[in-house]
């Protein structure tokens, strides 16, 4: 059976949305550009159900682009700690500053202008526009490429650029002339909701009626994986040293790379002396340091291995390292500022064992998320 034409695809996309589409999410009220915006990039590899707490509280503190823009880094990056992928909580702030400095606090209104700002690209340019504005601009995040590829039967994965070029036109031919706002959520919805990448509702689906993939029962080959490869294997010690006030030295990350711009323990290079490491580079005095249980967190391309290695800072310690780019971290009454999540489990586990009074984990530390 052949799949229905793009007129069609679309009445039926709505229709549906009408019946049964998510229409009262936080995003949704009062759709501005800004408030879709901070949504969009929120929601990017981050399910709805996790988001809507973090972007209720973002919103509070950062009403509008003027307030976002004059936070600092920290406090941004403070509001976005167990989200994950801190590159976008970075951008946004620099996206923010750009709309300040250039566009006059004024959210601009052009897909070109919108696809410049750090972090947008261009499905997202569009989102934010066909969202806030009924602009027609066609998307293509995840749900919408699973749901086009398996109504048409686009065959590939679609990171590689023709199959990414065939679901951008199927993607434009089918987006509606009207009602564009409520097509853009409803298709995204409908990949959210139903055409789930596995275990598809296609008795309930709309578009089951003319799709390629259901006639063929193919759904699961649609759409092509990404190629398989092993991941990298990496390896860390990190510092976790407790002064005589039960504060721990935090240092902050480089602007760049792996959690760029977050708090985080000193690094001792795996061919170094921790003690002798931290007198030349910290500046601090340590006893002994003590392993830990390890802890595994796993990134897109790579898996990190972490060793934690627990130390107390002689005495005097806490008057060091007070310059920007470090502080002690006070577990009881911790200070704004960006967290990576295995930081944060490491500082729950420290803030365990000064709470108990002693100077080990309580509980193993091999998790990985």
């Amino acid at each position: 059976m052949n799949a229905p034409p793009e007129r069609d695809f679309a009445r039926r996309v709505l229709a549906w949305y009408r019946r049964a589409g998510r229409k009262d999410l936080p995003w949704q009220r009062a759709p501005t550009p800004y408030r879709v915006w901070i949504s969009e990039i929120m929601l990017q590899q981050t399910r709805v159900a996790t988001v809507i707490p973090y972007y209720l509280r973002f919103l509070e503190r950062f009403p509008d682009v003027r307030a976002l823009a004059a936070a600092s880094l920290d406090e941004v990056l403070h509001h976005w700690s167990g989200l994950g992928y801190y590159a976008r909580g970075r951008n946004l702030h620099r996206a923010a500053r750009i709309v300040c400095e250039r566009h006059g606090g004024g959210f601009p209104a052009d897909l070109e202008s919108v696809e410049a700002l750090p972090g947008v690209g261009r499905s997202t340019a569009g989102a934010i526009l066909a969202l806030s504005a009924g602009r027609r601009h066609p998307i293509l995040d995840g749900n919408v490429k699973r749901v086009l590829a398996r109504c048409f039967a686009v065959d590939g994965w679609p990171g590689r650029p023709a199959v990414a070029r065939r679901l951008w036109e199927l993607a434009g031919t089918c987006t509606p002339r009207r009602d564009v706002a409520a097509y853009t959520q409803a298709i995204m919805d409908l990949g959210a909701t139903l055409c789930t990448r596995t275990r598809p509702d296609c008795d309930a689906c709309p578009l089951a009626e003319g799709c390629a993939a259901c006639s063929l029962g193919r759904q699961a080959e649609f759409p092509g994986p990404r190629p398989r490869r092993a991941l990298p294997e990496r390896n860390t010690r990190m510092l976790l040293i407790r002064d005589d006030a039960d504060a721990v030295l935090l240092v902050r990350r480089p602007p760049t790379g792996i959690w760029g711009g977050l708090w985080g323990f000193p690094e001792v290079p795996g061919d170094r002396d921790a003690v002798q490491w931290c007198r030349e580079h910290l500046g601090v005095e340590i006893g002994t340091p003590q392993p830990w249980p390890a802890l595994t967190h796993t990134f897109t391309h790579f898996r990190l291995h972490i060793l934690p290695l627990y130390a107390r800072a002689r005495p005097a310690a806490a008057a060091i390292m007070e310059a920007e780019g470090a502080l002690w971290y006070n577990t009881c009454d911790p200070p704004a500022g960006g967290l990576a999540a295995p930081v944060r489990r490491l500082l729950a586990r420290l803030h365990d064992a000064i709470q108990g009074g002693g100077d080990g984990p309580h509980g193993a530390l091999r998790e990985t998320g």
